[in-house]
């Protein structure tokens, strides 16, 4: 029986600290497709090629920051049966590998496509709570069964058939340091804003604001029980009100500036 092709996709932006490592364990694939974005370094793309001479770079051709448009690029170069979408801070265990490659080459497999399971990473920890584990996300699909991913930001792939989940987890090292988290945060919370703003949000006024930060302390402390992480539990659900407040405090900015 021939066996089943497997492209990963990889967005890349300016990331040195991660690029190598996620090439490395997504070597096993047929081909790997590496997107360009608009933020990608030289230096990323030189270890990049350094890692994996036979990556196949593909650069977005504008400037604008849209998840969905980056993968769908990708997509559209990947020549293989199956794809599987990463970004460069995520990391495909050996158990994955495996269990990725006897799926997609089973003989009568009912799925086109798959969710896998994360484990999460703060500040070099690993977390469990918070909806930290098992933060399913769907990357794993049957080229032919993908319409397109939608959303510029918190991007989801349509996709047509029926769907199960894999048991071994992918592993995401988010939020590598607090420099790093509030650079991230400045950056990408300017960007839901402006999506809530887009949408006809109503007006921000101050209890809304305070509103939303106490919900989200809410989910994050209370409901989700964050604090069993300890101190990196703590660091990071105080950093999510913060973000909450920022997303908000932005939005009333760009609200004020349109009067």
């Amino acid at each position: 029986m021939k066996k089943n092709t497997l492209s990963v996709v990889i967005l890349t932006g300016n990331e040195p600290d991660t690029i190598v490592d996620c090439l490395k364990s997504a070597s096993f694939a047929d081909e790997i497709i590496l997107v360009q974005t608009p933020a990608c370094t030289p230096q990323t793309l030189k270890l990049a090629r350094q890692t994996n001479p036979q990556v196949i770079v593909v650069k977005y051709p504008k400037p604008k920051i849209d998840f969905a448009a980056w993968h769908n690029f990708g997509s559209k170069h990947a020549r293989s049966t199956w794809q599987l979408h990463l970004d460069t801070d995520e990391r495909i265990t050996p158990q994955l590998q495996r269990e990725i490659l006897t799926q997609i080459n089973l003989s009568d497999c009912p799925f086109t496509n798959y969710d896998l399971p994360r484990t999460n990473h703060f500040l070099g920890h690993r977390v469990k709570y918070g909806g930290t584990y098992p933060d399913y996300v769907k990357r794993l699909f049957l080229s032919k069964s993908l319409s397109k991913y939608v959303n510029s930001l918190h991007e989801q792939p349509q996709i047509s058939g029926p769907s199960s989940v894999l048991t071994h987890p992918l592993t995401h090292l988010t939020h590598r340091n607090l420099s790093s988290m509030l650079q991230k945060s400045l950056k990408w919370t300017y960007l839901e804003a402006l999506l809530l703003h887009q949408s006809n949000h109503p007006p921000i006024v101050a209890w809304r604001i305070i509103r939303m930060m106490l919900t989200k302390a809410y989910q994050r402390i209370i409901k989700q029980q964050m604090w069993r992480d300890h101190t990196v539990g703590w660091i990071s659900a105080i950093f999510e009100i913060f973000d909450t407040y920022i997303i908000y405090a932005n939005l009333w900015e760009i609200q004020k500036n349109e009067t």
